[in-house]
């Protein structure tokens, strides 16, 4: 039976190495008396932002750091990323902690005194930049995990490499970048790791740690309708192709591909639309039109076959008014998929970061994350952390994305717990005989 749920089982049992337990308990005040610096580091970098593949103040500020702890530090992995390895003083396995860097093409409207007021150009317009995402926090608390772990490294039973990438929300057109190119040029080569934990803020309770086993964010497609009519003089329709008739027609039956045509019980699936471009003139019908829009899957065959019914669709609909129509699909993101057995193990660690009745479930969120990629090579866990500002309903906190998003620093803490606490489990209890 495929299994999709923690149990309090889970939770309770794996007890681990008196070990690995008076490590921890060792490590909790530190980790405690590191916050302001944490989110000293968090609220600089958010009044700083920088989008993908331009990350240069922000991997400067953590390669510093990183240095100033005596680690051996990588610089200019993937553009600019960053790798700190911390070996301890004794052998064991080899972990990955990874933080992704990047920001957002968004305007902040929170109001915050440290909010952003930086500009930038992205897709050859001025946009205002900002840490939607919660990537300030990421980086930040993996900073807090180096400095707290580095206090104890003569104890540490192996090496814990941590993994600042660049350009998690997509390198810009025509690019390379984040998790995929930093795999590509070798981040795994020596050491390869043997695990790697990550962790995202989320807008659920603050200081709550979210996790599932397996299918946990959606793979992400980007994809194209190129669509081609006749052009004509608006008054006189019949005398051409009318293109953008046909992207109604075309936007409707792509997004009942999923609701009408996959079994949606075996795995969710979504198709939407994000931009119609056509025509330049109130009475032109333009020769071409464009739909641009993304699919979310979380079963490579499913995804498979809804491309499959995408190429059929748009050839028929086309065909059908006499326009022609082409598709073309860009893999994004693939499945975060959290390894089954890793996620059991990883239970008790996060129970102890934020307490038994501070772990919950997380039903499969339909976004994408490049993490994936890391987990196409070894086993690793994906888990997300609540920031939900306090006296906020829930269903009225701002989502990731939003320009209004806000990080409740309080819940920063249990992050640092949770991934230090994770680093020194399982190089305990994965020792190789």
């Amino acid at each position: 039976m495929k299994r999709t749920l923690l149990s309090a089982a889970m939770l309770a049992s794996c007890s681990l190495p008196s070990f690995a337990a008076d490590l921890k308990a060792t490590l909790a005040p530190t980790i405690h008396q590191l916050m302001p610096q944490v989110i000293d580091w968090r609220r600089d970098i958010h009044t700083h932002p920088e989008l993908s593949n331009s990350e240069v103040r922000t991997s400067k500020l953590v390669a510093d750091e990183l240095k100033a702890l005596g680690l051996e530090v990588r610089t200019g992995i993937a553009h600019h990323g960053v790798v700190g390895i911390l070996k301890g003083g004794q052998p064991g396995p080899v972990v990955a902690l990874r933080a992704d860097m990047d920001a957002l093409p968004v305007k902040e409207q929170t109001g915050l005194p440290f909010a952003s007021k930086v500009t930038a150009t992205f897709n050859g317009e001025q946009v205002g930049v900002m840490h939607a995402c919660g990537h300030d926090a990421h980086t930040a608390i993996l900073l807090g995990v180096a400095k707290a772990l580095s206090s104890i490294r003569a104890q540490i039973p192996g090496t814990v490499m941590f993994v600042f990438q660049p350009a998690e929300e997509g390198a810009p057109p025509g690019e390379e970048g984040g998790a995929a190119l930093m795999l590509k040029e070798g981040v795994f080569n020596n050491p390869k790791p043997d695990a790697i934990f990550g962790l995202h803020v989320w807008p659920m309770e603050a200081g709550k740690i979210y996790v599932r086993p397996e299918g946990t964010m959606a793979a992400s497609d980007r994809f194209e309708v190129h669509i081609k009519g006749k052009q004509t003089h608006g008054s006189s329709p019949w005398r051409g192709v009318d293109p953008i008739t046909v992207t109604g027609s075309m936007i409707e039956a792509l997004e009942l591909i999923p609701s009408r045509q996959v079994d949606v019980t075996q795995a969710p699936a979504v198709i939407s639309i994000g931009q119609v471009k056509s025509g330049i003139r109130f009475n032109i019908i333009p020769d071409d039109a464009t739909l641009v829009g993304t699919i979310r899957t979380f079963d490579e065959g499913m995804r498979q076959d809804i491309i499959n019914k995408m190429q059929r669709t748009v050839t028929h609909v086309a065909q059908a008014t006499g326009a022609t129509a082409t598709l073309s699909v860009k893999s994004g993101a693939a499945v975060t998929w959290n390894d089954a057995k890793l996620t059991d193990w990883a239970a008790p660690t996060l129970a102890w970061a934020a307490g038994k009745e501070g772990v919950g479930t997380i039903k499969p969120i339909t976004g994408a994350e490049d993490f994936s990629y890391f987990q196409q090579k070894v086993p690793g866990v994906f888990f997300f952390l609540g920031v939900a500002p306090d006296g906020v309903p829930l269903d009225q906190v701002a989502a990731n994305h939003s320009p209004h998003f806000i990080v409740n620093e309080k819940g920063l803490e249990n992050g640092v717990r949770a991934l230090s606490g994770l680093a020194l489990d399982y190089l305990q209890s994965h020792q190789k005989s």
